[in-house]
């Protein structure tokens, strides 16, 4: 899945590969798809594009935005871009084909669930308008206006303090881009089990966790995503995670115990029961 280190990737090899360029195809769903989600009848979407120039592609949160004159093309989720040169293969299924008139294109296939939104103007109907403002008008995580002032704005809300880790960081949105996929090596690296209620988090424990946010996401996007992502043009990223599916069973980096999963909150967590002992 998308999540904010990749987002930011994906946007700025875009920006190196379709900026300035004219789409001149469009085509949507040429392979159903149930889990995709599109606003709108996708049928519409050749009309909103075609004959337009692609202005640039930014990244909101978890989404990659595309910008083609007044139209904008937002994917996220299991949303996968792949950039294809003049003559190059092309995949035989796909949810979206956008081709430009060097004969270039980009293709989106989604892989379990994902969206792909297109529309005229900054917003659209439906319920899902709300999950776009969200990741679009909140401070974006790898961003300096995401500072310390204001992660602690959100950790020391009295609302929050009965929620877990896990529940305060990775659900409803609360930091648009960081979900399950990048919080395990956050909570790893700063000793705090994904259970644990934030009440019971020190000023000092809430400050770090502030920095190891920081430090695995620009590290995520040093590395080009995580080697469970593939960027624009097929390639792993490099960021090999501390805990994942592929840790589990294995001994723990700084005390040898092993790396424990679980389910929790509709989703996998994984931790080191010696390094994040569940504080009550």
């Amino acid at each position: 899945m998308i999540e904010a280190p990749e987002a930011l990737c994906l946007s700025e090899q875009l920006n190196g590969v379709i900026k300035g360029k004219v789409v001149t195809d469009v085509i949507p769903c040429y392979t159903p798809h149930k889990f995709t989600f599109f606003n709108g009848d996708p049928e519409a979407y050749p009309g909103m594009l075609l004959g337009k120039t692609v202005d640039g592609a930014c990244a909101y949160g978890g989404m990659v935005q595309i910008n083609v004159g007044d139209a904008k093309v937002v994917f996220s989720d299991g949303a996968n871009l792949r950039y294809y040169e003049p003559e190059a293969k092309l995949p035989n299924k796909h949810q979206l084909l956008i081709g430009f008139e060097d004969q270039s294109c980009i293709i989106v296939s989604v892989r379990m669930y994902g969206a792909v939104w297109c529309f005229v103007g900054d917003s659209f109907e439906g319920g899902l308008m709300s999950y776009y403002g969200g990741a679009k008008n909140k401070p974006q995580v790898l961003s300096d206006a995401f500072d310390k002032a204001y992660f602690m704005s959100l950790i020391n809300d009295e609302g929050v303090q009965k929620k877990s880790a896990k529940a305060l960081l990775a659900t409803d949105q609360m930091i648009p881009g960081l979900g399950n996929g990048v919080l395990q090596d956050i909570l790893y690296l700063a000793r705090v089990h994904p259970k644990t209620k934030i009440a019971v988090l020190s000023q000092a424990k809430r400050e770090e966790l502030f920095g190891c946010v920081k430090k695995v996401l620009r590290e995520i996007y040093r590395l080009g995503g995580r080697c469970s992502e593939k960027d624009l043009f097929d390639q792993k990223g490099g960021y090999v995670p501390y805990l994942s599916k592929d840790t589990v069973g294995s001994h723990c980096v700084y005390c040898g115990d092993y790396i424990l999963k679980e389910n929790y909150l509709g989703g996998s967590i994984y931790y080191c029961n010696t390094c994040q002992q569940e504080e009550r």
